[in-house]
């Protein structure tokens, strides 16, 4: 079957017939590698299910193809379309004319869009609410950009900015993992009121290949990691994050297209038959209820809180050692132990070497921000509980040595309490559990905390830590960041104020989940902000980051750190911001 148009993975070489069943027993890597074949139909090969499309927005800068938008209609009913084109083409004859011109390649920058492409998906949805066209979106992505020039371009707030457009429409939103959905490029397009996925295709929160290296320390078990994640999309369809699967009825779609594109138009045609007339306010209700089912997570009530500071204890006369590692800016040793009160002054980072001291716990913002035995737990979300749906290695042992180092029963803990006097809920997350990472009770927990602020008429103030969605959970973790999104959305326009701080590190799933909303204040000192780490960073691109990468002073340089707080004024500046009319 050798044939120079077509390209094969080793597992279909010689094979004449690749069906249902020759599909079913792949390995979860091999489904995954299915889920990316270069062959597979892309966003642009499915406008041909569309008449009059017109291309909008088009844009000559970095990325902006990987995201495109179109004018369209569908059986009559007017729609707006927005497509990550993964790639210059599905023709691989044609492709590989084009690889020979690197400059052209270049722009599809594999698959992973940039700023400038959710800025396009962001004014797309603009478009769909002044026109009242339905928005249907088509996924298919490795992942967003993680380069220091998307990071300086603020792509996480990019990210939220285009979740917070999708969940805030009054038009119905429908979206399609056509190939590949991974990680934070695609959450960004799929917190939608209906979510179709293509039999063979994958939705995943963090590929294979980087799930083995942080379970085994290298990239040589990716197909392990891939079982333990269940990454397929009919793995996502069983655990209620995909709502319809459409069937690759004869085969894969990238041997039989006409088939599965055929196929997507007839479940996008039973869709969009039910939408057409819907009102704003049927809209609202069907997208309200559905994501309050959204995720899945324990009740119970036996874990005992033991409210645990992270603050080093100074001694008698007010000093603690210095860290090992300290160095002048001439590279010699400093040895005198740091005053206290100078560190604290300092947001607990030498002003020598820019070491941090510490990240505050949960419970130390409580305290800070909060007045003295104002805070109490909220009943509703206290019984909210992670739970281990993937049977994830270690899982379960991490949760329960981490709710006891923490004192947490999950990593956010939501309450009631006062600033100055004035009545607020306050939802704190604890970098100590677990990383702070994105879960599906950090999505409950805030939606039922969002409900007791509209119910008691009172703002919301959130602190932001963590270093993504929580890998655990699957993309169960990832599809409950729309559901946070959704809940802030619900405060504002009840016309309550929403009062973020930004702390170290806040990346990630939770930076666009809700690190990206509300009044955002972030605490001065703090670096790794922003939505992909440092190491990843530095891994992608080959060469180290600027010393500053993702501090507050580098955010603000870029234009994306307006509010910059020290830790000791936070509790004043909250109290001023909420008090005002």
């Amino acid at each position: 079957m050798a044939n120079n148009n077509h390209f094969y993975f080793p597992f279909e070489k010689g094979v004449d017939t690749i069906d249902a069943e020759f599909v079913q027993n792949l390995s979860e890597y091999e489904k995954y590698q299915l889920s990316f074949h270069p062959e597979r139909p892309k966003y642009l090969d499915y406008l041909s299910l569309f008449d009059d499309v017109e291309e909008c927005l088009h844009s000559e800068a970095f990325g902006t193809c990987l995201i495109q938008v179109h004018r369209a209609e569908f059986k009559g009913v007017p729609v707006l379309l927005i497509g990550q084109q993964s790639g210059p083409t599905s023709d691989y004859k044609v492709f590989q004319e084009i690889a020979t011109n690197p400059a052209e390649l270049e722009q599809w920058n594999h698959g992973m869009p940039t700023p400038a492409s959710y800025e396009k998906a962001i004014e797309g949805v603009s478009i769909a609410n002044t026109e009242n066209r339905i928005i249907i979106i088509f996924v298919d992505t490795p992942g967003a950009d993680p380069t220091e020039e998307s990071e300086a371009g603020g792509i996480a707030w990019k990210i939220g900015g285009t979740i917070q457009a999708l969940v805030e429409t009054p038009m119905p939103t429908i979206s399609l993992i056509i190939n590949r959905g991974c990680s934070g490029g695609a959450i960004a397009l799929t917190g939608t009121d209906v979510t179709l996925a293509m039999e063979n295709s994958t939705y995943l929160v963090i590929s294979p290949e980087a799930c083995s290296t942080i379970l085994y320390h290298d990239r040589h078990h990716a197909n392990e990691a891939a079982e333990i994640s269940q990454i397929t999309s009919r793995e996502g369809f069983e655990n209620g994050i995909v709502d319809e699967l459409i069937p690759e009825s004869n085969g894969p779609a990238h041997r039989y297209k006409a088939d599965a594109i055929a196929a997507a138009g007839n479940v996008l045609e039973k869709h969009i038959s039910v939408m057409k007339d819907m009102t704003p306010s049927d809209v609202s209700k069907n997208r309200m209820n559905r994501w309050a089912k959204m995720g899945q997570w324990d009740e119970g009530d036996a874990i005992v809180r033991k409210p645990k500071s992270r603050i080093p204890i100074p001694s008698p006369n007010g000093f603690i050692p210095r860290h090992k590692g300290c160095k002048n800016d001439m590279g010699k040793r400093v040895f005198d132990p740091v005053s206290f009160d100078t560190l604290s002054d300092n947001d607990f980072v030498c002003d020598i070497c820019s070491h941090r001291y510490t990240r505050l716990s949960a419970w130390d913002y409580i305290d800070l921000i909060l007045d003295k035995e104002s805070f109490n737990e909220h009943k509703e979300t206290a019984s909210v509980l992670d739970k281990d749906i993937l049977s994830f290695p270690g899982y379960g042992e991490k949760l329960n040595s981490d709710r006891e180092k923490t004192g947490l029963p999950s990593a956010m803990i939501t309450g009631d309490g006062q600033v100055d006097g004035q009545n607020v809920v306050f939802c704190a997350n604890d970098f100590g559990f677990l990383g702070g990472s994105f879960c599906m009770s950090t999505g409950e927990k805030i939606w039922r905390a969002a409900e007791i602020a509209i119910e008691r008429n009172v703002p919301m103030v959130l602190q932001a830590a963590g270093g993504g969605a929580r890998m655990h959970a699957g993309c169960s973790s990832m599809v409950s960041i729309p559901k946070a999104q959704l809940a802030i959305s619900r405060v504002e326009r009840a016309g309550l104020k929403v009062v973020t701080i930004i702390t170290d590190p806040t990346l990630g799933g939770v930076a666009i989940g809700y690190g990206s909303r509300g009044i955002r204040l972030f605490e001065s000192g703090a670096g790794n902000i922003g939505f992909s780490g440092k190491r990843v960073v530095e891994q992608y691109v080959g060469h180290p980051v600027s010393k500053d990468f993702q501090k507050t002073s580098w955010l603000t340089e870029n234009g994306h750190a307006n509010h910059v707080v020290k830790l000791n004024n936070l509790k004043e500046e909250i109290a001023r911001i909420i008090s005002e009319k």
